[in-house]
Order: C-alpha cells, then structure tokens, then sequence
C-alpha cells in the first residue's frame, strides 16, 4: 500500500470525442423510417375513423372535433421529430472503442470501450430487409437490452462490424 499514488489527472488534454467524425445511418434507412411512420399514422388515423363510421354516437361531436385537429397535428410532429433524429443520429468506431450518437432536443453520445462489450447481433427487420439494411445491436455486461442498437446499416457493412467486434471480444478472453 506504500506504493499506492492517486495522482490528478488533467482533464483538458483528454481526448475529446466530440471531435470524431461519426458517419451517418445510410439515406435508404431514411426511408425505412418513412414507411414505419406511415403505418404508425395510418393506424393513428384509421382507428378513429371506423369508429366513428360504425359508432358515431359513443362519443360527442366535440370529442371527434378534437381528434379531428389533434391527429394531424400529432401526425406532423412525429414526422418532424423523426426528420430530426434520423439527422443526428451517427456512429463511429475507434482503435479502443465504439461511440453512437442520437437525440432530438438533447444530443446524447454514448461511447462503449471494446472490452466491455459481451455480444453483438445483427437484426433485419422486414422493411429494412428489402432496402438490404440491417441493425447492429451491442451489448455489455449487466444489461438486459442491448447497450446500443445501430440501424440503417448495409448489410454487408454491418456484418463486417460484427465480425470486427467479435474479434474484439476474442481478443479479450
């Protein structure tokens, strides 16, 4: 224990990630989003309207009256919060680590260092299947979910990163 030290660290010459380039999800996932909207709001739209075909009367004229300025007032919303976080989402991989960046109102980063990293799956969800996109999902020790779920891959580029994150992990044991 005589030999224990805690020295301070100098913290404005860490290396800042706000300074990497993340690389974008791929334009085609863009339309991926647009097509799972537009089931969203088809429900969001449909539902409503066959009850108030097939039962006019269970609720007042002022209640479809509201729901009438209300969904596509939710309707345009959704699409511009999904425009803007499809923008600003990213991801990047260094030499030590794995960095993905996502948000709205507030940006968030979150930066996984390859040996905590425990697994890695590769999901193609039916829409994203046809655009030939996957998304990669990275998982840690002591989580349920996955740490970080990275959508709008090629296919191919995505199980590249797989079998460069699981090497990662090979390394490791």
């Amino acid at each position: 224990m005589e030999n224990f030290t805690n020295d301070t660290i100098d913290t404005s010459h860490l290396p800042k990630f706000e300074e990497v380039t993340f690389t974008n999800l791929h334009p085609k996932y863009f339309k991926v989003v647009l097509i799972n909207l537009l089931i969203v709001i088809s429900i969001l739209i449909l539902l409503p309207s066959l009850v108030f075909i097939l039962k006019p009367e269970l609720f007042p004229g002022r209640i479809w009256m509201i729901l009438g300025v209300l969904l596509p007032i939710i309707s345009s919303l959704i699409i511009v919060f999904s425009i803007i976080g499809f923008k600003k989402k990213g991801f990047a991989f260094r030499n030590h680590d794995v960095l993905f960046r996502h948000g709205i109102i507030a940006t968030n980063t979150i930066v996984i260092p390859y040996n905590r990293v425990q697994h890695v799956a590769l999901h193609e969800g039916l829409v994203s299947r046809y655009f030939g996109l996957a998304k990669i999902e990275i998982f840690t020790a002591g989580g349920s979910s996955s740490d970080i779920e990275i959508p709008g891959i090629e296919k191919e580029q995505a199980e590249n990163i797989k079998q460069l994150l699981m090497g990662k992990i090979k390394k490791q044991l």
